[in-house]
């Protein structure tokens, strides 16, 4: 009688634990979740406010917002994403956090040319914005696996859909 207690003590204590450790990991699972998909929200916000301040400085279009108040809201969006990219850094695993490194350089790269820091052509800002989408694919793959969400979206299929960019002057 007394090994069945103890083995029924055990087995219960065993069960309890496995599912205390489950809930841990659904608990840490959703907040990654919630971390990723904030963080490439305010990466999509920074990628939205270069593409207005450029496209305005640049005369391709005009809003009725000056380029200042245009390059306030890219600041705004900025301080928005290095918070959430900060966020990413404490909660995901090695592969994530590069891929995000990689985001974080991408957007930096438009947000140069947008502001006039650096120079370059409408050519150069597509090649800007197609490496910024491909390193968000990365690192949306990246966390889908650290999630363990099945399936693949890099590639060919998914990269050939383009990006919403405007064509050149010349093409029109």
């Amino acid at each position: 009688m007394l090994l069945g207690s103890l083995t029924t003590y055990g087995t219960t204590q065993l069960v309890e634990w496995s599912k205390r450790r489950e809930t841990r990991r659904v608990r840490w699972d959703e907040a990654k979740l919630d971390a990723y998909a904030e963080y490439v929200g305010h990466v999509r916000a920074v990628i939205h406010a270069n593409v207005l301040l450029y496209e305005v400085s640049a005369g391709i279009r005009t809003i009725p917002r000056s380029e200042h108040d245009l390059s306030m809201d890219l600041t705004e969006a900025g301080v928005a994403q290095a918070i959430a990219f900060e966020r990413v850094m404490l909660l995901a695993e090695d592969d994530v956090v590069n891929a995000a490194h990689s985001v974080q350089e991408a957007t930096a790269a438009i947000g140069w040319q947008a502001r006039g820091v650096v120079e370059g052509t409408l050519d150069d800002w597509r090649r800007l914005n197609a490496a910024a989408f491909a390193a968000i694919n990365r690192f949306h793959q990246r966390a889908r696996a650290d999630l363990g969400v099945s399936g693949r979206f890099e590639g060919d299929q998914h990269s050939a859909r383009g990006l919403l960019l405007p064509g050149s002057r010349a093409e029109g």
